[in-house]
């Protein structure tokens, strides 16, 4: 195992941070930096894996900062917002109802419904503690002649 330079090291905990997996790393930094890294060597720089548990006070610092701003980031990019994707279906939804092409906009308005959450689910919710869904305790089956008026069972 090569000693990194600052730089790289910099680099692979700030990619692990930001969620990339070992793998991703290692070919980033062999694209970047022109290094040949093993995946086991970059799992050492995140202090998350318990190969990373030894991690130097400066990188897990470094990690521990790059993944909060990552996640404070990610809230800004409109496409991570749940109402962002729920206007942008509808448009769809209706720009796919001018086309008469029901089949997307059903498409759609499922993908909408399982954004928003359990409206997708068809499901008997209880009221209240004790109450029990009706099950049928007798069926009964009558028949009746068409034929005859006012005919009764």
């Amino acid at each position: 195992m090569a000693a990194l330079k600052d730089e790289v090291k910099r680099y692979i905990v700030q990619a692990l941070a930001c969620f990339d997996t070992p793998t991703q790393v290692v070919q980033a930094v062999k694209e970047t930096f022109g290094v040949e890294v093993s995946r086991q060597q970059c799992e050492q720089y995140d202090p998350t894996k318990h190969a990373g548990r030894d991690l130097g006070v400066k990188w897990k610092a470094v990690f521990e900062d790059t993944r909060k701003r990552f996640r404070e980031e990610t809230a800004e990019i409109p496409i991570a917002n749940r109402a962002f994707r729920l206007r942008a279906m509808n448009r769809f939804v209706e720009r796919a109802e001018t086309m008469k092409n029901i089949g997307l906009a059903m498409q759609i308005l499922e993908q909408a419904a399982k954004e928003v959450g359990d409206v997708y689910v068809n499901r008997n919710r209880k009221d209240e503690l004790d109450d029990e869904p009706a099950i049928p305790t007798r069926i009964q089956v009558d028949v009746v002649d068409a034929r005859k008026p006012n005919a009764e069972p």
